[in-house]
């Protein structure tokens, strides 16, 4: 019986002796101060320090009234009895036990207030390009091969005010201001004519289906500035407000936009579409689709719409092009405009205008004529964008 106590008591006390010449010891017996804790907390990484030390550190730091001696001197270390009451410590107390967690830092105060400002997000941009462009022609009276005097200025203003909050809303407005003259010595009734006549709004407003799909609502309305003549004609072809246009679509919009960001656009697709035409001058009713008398005319059908951006080299040299169809299965309206242009410098620039269209809801002009129709031209002057 005692042999086996013995036994038991020798096993027991080799076990405790061994355990306490480990690391997790110092954490269960009255707390004293390591001074390995705080060098190897200078010399590791965190990762390389072990759960013990970081223990026991944060108790230096937490709890110093509780620290009884010094594990390699064995000196009593008398911090204090209460963290309610810190005692006073010289400097070099402080230091010897805890070098980093005692000194204090002096933080230099600023000499000035400083004015603080929260600008609230801002979901709207502006962007606006400018055109005035000149072309010129002079052949003298006697030229062998004979001919005609003539001058072109043509203006064009595009102005984008566009809302994307980044999430699902989109809301882009565009309109476009277009006017060209040109006279010509064979014209001697009018002493200029209009070659480029153009007011149009398109507005857009998206929500978010799918990454790049959003449900869309189009709102495309437009006319022209002054009257529409022909050479030696003083017959008015068309004029402000004669014809207006309204078309309201709903449907799918697809934002196209590649890595590079070369080529961007937007495709809208419209199932449904409701077309609205008005004439002021009653005599151009017949001549735009409307019955004689009449000034207005509605019908529904299908549209799409294509603006495209493309600028395939460098920055100076782009494409656009917008691609318009509307039909009621009954008549189709086409029409393709591509402007290619080419920056001189920033303030020089020459374009090329190519504008095939088809239109069957309307007589031609003149008889004989067909129902495709193409303009082009080609300037060269003054450009800004911003």
């Amino acid at each position: 019986m005692h042999y086996a106590l013995c036994i038991i008591l020798f096993m027991t006390l080799g076990v405790c002796g061994t355990w306490a010449q480990t690391s997790s010891f110092r954490l269960f017996s009255p707390l004293k101060y390591y001074p390995t804790v705080t060098k190897d907390i200078m010399n590791r990484d965190s990762a390389e320090q072990s759960l013990e030390d970081r223990i026991l550190l944060d108790m230096y730091i937490k709890h110093p009234e509780l620290v009884e001696k010094d594990i390699e001197t064995g000196t009593n270390v008398n911090i204090g009895t209460s963290p309610e009451t810190p005692p006073s410590l010289s400097l070099t107390d402080t230091t010897k036990i805890l070098p980093i967690a005692t000194m204090e830092v002096p933080i230099k105060k600023p000499t000035q207030p400083i004015d603080l400002y929260v600008t609230k997000p801002h979901f709207w941009t502006f962007m606006g390009d400018y055109y005035l462009q000149f072309m010129q022609n002079h052949v003298s009276d006697n030229w062998y091969q004979s001919g005609n005097k003539s001058w072109a200025m043509l203006g064009t203003v595009t102005l984008q005010y566009n809302y994307d909050n980044a999430r699902k809303l989109k809301f882009n407005n565009k309109l476009e201001l277009r006017l060209g003259f040109h006279t010509s010595d064979a014209d001697t009734i009018n002493k200029f004519k209009t070659s480029e006549d153009l007011i149009r709004y398109t507005g857009r407003f998206d929500r978010q289906a799918h990454k790049q799909w959003y449900y869309s609502l189009q709102v495309l309305a437009y006319t022209q500035f002054m009257r529409g003549l022909k050479d030696n004609d003083k017959k008015t072809y068309s004029d402000f407000m004669s014809p207006f246009t309204l078309n309201v679509s709903l449907g799918m919009d697809y934002f196209v936009e590649t890595k590079n960001k070369k080529l961007k656009g937007v495709i809208h697709l419209a199932p449904l579409a409701f077309n609205f035409k008005y004439v002021d001058r009653k005599n151009l009713a017949e001549a735009n689709g409307i019955k004689t008398d009449h000034r207005t005319i509605e019908d529904f059908g299908t549209q799409t719409t294509i603006e495209l951006e493309w600028k395939p080299i460098v920055d100076l040299l782009s494409w656009k092009t917008r691609f318009y169809a509307y039909t009621t299965y009954h008549k189709l309206l086409v029409e393709w405009e591509n402007t290619i242009s080419l920056k001189v410098n920033r303030f020089l620039s020459t374009n090329l205008f190519l504008y095939p269209r088809f239109d069957d809801s309307v007589k031609p002009i003149e008889p004989g004529h067909t129902l495709l129709q193409f303009k082009e031209y080609f300037s060269f002057g003054f450009s800004y964008s911003m």
